[in-house]
């Protein structure tokens, strides 16, 4: 799948400045969610770049590793829309982005794709001028890098949250001292961890821990344990998932509510549903879900400050190209 985006498809960040429009600025995605999880994570990438890019045109190819094991539509939509992963190697590329895919194995090194992965991470390093790696992939880069070990939550961190700028950098010029992300992840990396082994904080939240941070190597590599790219309905959706996985018997505990993202009657309703899914524990439940109603800052408020993020990185690249241009 190959993307490409002008100046009059763009939709332009309310936050920024104009910049000078350069060359094309080339960007993979390497997509490795779930297949439920697919096409959504397709379709907020490129709205979450469209709404970043202003005056920047960029072009997006889509690929995903082919250690991960995929259901038969799943394979046919890759095969047919994506672009091989043994292309990403020959593919002049500038800003590389790669998500996580669902664990089914006890630890990272573990699991089928991490061989390719790690490849992916090695080649990047020396072949990018930057790359976003986003949850599970932030972890896995940074395991392979350093040896940092992700640890297991007490409790799903799910939910938008308030995170803080850590100090002036370029990825988090414009944004409030205090703005919104969304989370969703089982483990965490700690900052003493990250700080110790020279990785740079860029923004941390008082609930959610460390959100985005950043090391240089050839290229600039940015971290993302949150997800700038979710859609408002997107945690909603994951806990549906999770409180039909536990309904069918699939996960023993029963799902905490996302943060700061049901307004109050809806809690109070999911509460007493709550009480009744775990003394029956029957799938059918489900149909009785009561209506869900969010809080409105959900709607704007992570998309603005995603949208912001997303901008200061796709001007990176393009200065950067435009400089390595003038002097090649």
């Amino acid at each position: 799948m190959t993307i490409r985006f002008n100046n009059s498809e763009s939709i332009v960040s309310p936050v920024r400045k104009k910049l000078k429009v350069g060359a094309l600025v080339e960007i993979a995605l390497v997509n490795n969610v779930s297949d439920a999880a697919l096409q959504a994570t397709e379709r907020q990438f490129t709205l979450l770049l469209k709404r970043g890019a202003g005056d920047i045109p960029f072009r997006l190819r889509c690929f995903s590793l082919p250690d991960i094991k995929r259901s038969p539509e799943a394979a046919i939509r890759i095969k047919n829309q994506y672009t091989n992963i043994d292309d990403l190697y020959r593919t002049n590329i500038d800003g590389l982005i790669v998500t996580g895919a669902e664990p089914s194995a006890p630890s990272l090194r573990e699991e089928a794709y991490w061989g390719a992965l790690t490849e992916i991470i090695d080649w990047a390093k020396a072949n990018t001028l930057s790359t976003i790696w986003s949850c599970l992939a932030a972890h896995a880069a940074v395991l392979h890098l350093d040896g940092i070990q992700r640890q297991r939550l007490s409790g799903k961190c799910s939910g938008i949250y308030d995170c803080s700028k850590v100090g002036d950098n370029w990825l988090t010029e414009d944004l409030p001292s205090s703005f919104k992300i969304s989370h969703s992840r089982l483990n965490g990396l700690d900052e003493s961890d990250l700080r110790a082994r020279g990785y740079q904080m860029l923004s941390v939240s008082k609930d959610a821990g460390v959100d985005i941070f950043a090391k240089r190597q050839h290229s600039q590599f940015i971290f993302f344990q949150g997800h700038p790219e979710y859609e408002a309905i997107t945690l909603q959706r994951e806990y549906l998932r999770d409180i039909g996985r536990y309904l069918a018997g699939q996960q023993p505990m029963y799902p905490v509510a996302p943060a700061g993202y049901f307004d109050a009657p809806t809690i109070a309703a999911l509460d007493s549903f709550r009480s009744r899914a775990i003394a029956e524990h029957d799938p059918t439940l489900i149909a009785n879900l009561p209506s869900l109603t969010l809080e409105p800052s959900v709607v704007t408020g992570p998309t603005l400050a995603a949208a912001t993020i997303v901008r200061n990185w796709l001007e990176y690249l393009a200065n950067r190209k435009d400089r390595l241009s003038l002097a090649g």
